[in-house]
């Protein structure tokens, strides 16, 4: 829900400089660049800085794809930065992927031979009988 409050401020901002510099003072390129640099500065400040931020303390919104022929394990933060594990059956790969502030340094463990789905032999089972 913050994330549609901070675009709502972005977007009232570029409506107020249009507003005041266009309309109000007849400087239409004036309030042109400064609607254009306060919407570029908007989508910078939130992609670069904000999105995992209100996801993770206020309850925002992001998207993650599973790339096509993973299978989607788990996912946890590190700080401010989301780890997620898929598992790719075609290779019998985990892939834990670091989804970090405008995807600038990303980690990434592979895990070979890896098989969540089935218990190997002579491991101890989590369920009592």
């Amino acid at each position: 829900m913050i994330t549609y409050f901070y675009w709502a401020a972005v977007i009232a901002l570029v409506i107020l400089s249009l507003g005041i510099m266009g309309v109000a003072m007849s400087r239409w390129r004036t309030a042109t660049a400064l609607a254009i640099t306060a919407l570029l500065m908007g989508w910078a400040a939130y992609y670069f800085h904000f999105q995992q931020i209100f996801v993770k303390r206020w309850g925002g919104v992001m998207t993650i794809t599973v790339p096509d022929g993973h299978v989607h394990l788990a996912a946890t933060w590190k700080e401010d930065n989301l780890w997620v594990e898929n598992y790719e059956p075609a290779t019998n790969t985990c892939h834990f992927n670091e989804y970090s502030k405008g995807n600038l340094l990303q980690g990434k463990v592979t895990f070979k031979n890896c098989n969540p789905m089935l218990r190997t032999p002579g491991a101890p089972s989590i369920i009592s009988r």
